[in-house]
């Protein structure tokens, strides 16, 4: 879902042609983002009506279609920041996807994706824990679970800053 995410926020800001679209989310997530990704889900886009394709002529190449968010599409979007499910909440693309976009969101939408990361991450913890008894002080394997589980409590830390600013009002224009 974080693509679709990354997608519909890039075409809020903007109306694109499809490589321009790839373009431009390769560059806000640092990875590929391929053809058999990419028009599969503006086609599911165009058929829900969260975006319109048109063609668009080109002198001398073929056909270009740009895609235009719709009304549906911002509300599509809106929805699909505000909910994160405890079943995702665990995927860090999914869980930075939303945060990239707090701006779209209330407070209380803000707070309700940070709690979700929250627990999924206490989750990630409590399991990592139970699994540090089950190896060797000084395997190869105690040394990953011991950085998964510090990286797991400076991610909480990092969240609490986050809870403070995101339940901050916006800055007024």
């Amino acid at each position: 879902m974080w693509v679709e995410i990354v997608m519909l926020a890039n075409l809020a800001r903007q109306p694109a042609h499809g490589y321009e679209l790839r373009q431009r989310v390769e560059q806000n997530l640092g990875t590929t983002l391929s053809n058999n990704s990419l028009y599969p889900t503006l086609r599911r886009f165009t058929e829900a009506g969260a975006v319109t394709r048109t063609p668009q002529a080109q002198r001398g190449r073929p056909t270009r279609h740009v895609y235009e968010i719709t009304d549906v599409g911002v509300e599509m979007l809106h929805d699909m920041l505000a909910e994160l499910p405890d079943d995702l909440a665990a995927d860090q693309a999914e869980f930075m996807s939303r945060l990239a976009h707090f701006d779209r969101l209330t407070i209380a939408e803000r707070l309700a994706v940070l709690d979700a990361r929250t627990r999924a991450l206490l989750a990630r913890a409590a399991r990592t824990d139970e699994l540090v008894t089950t190896v060797e002080p000084d395997s190869w394997a105690r040394i990953v679970l011991d950085e998964v589980l510090s990286r797991s409590h400076a991610e909480l830390r990092w969240l609490e800053t986050l809870r403070v600013r995101a339940a901050e009002p916006p800055l007024e224009d």
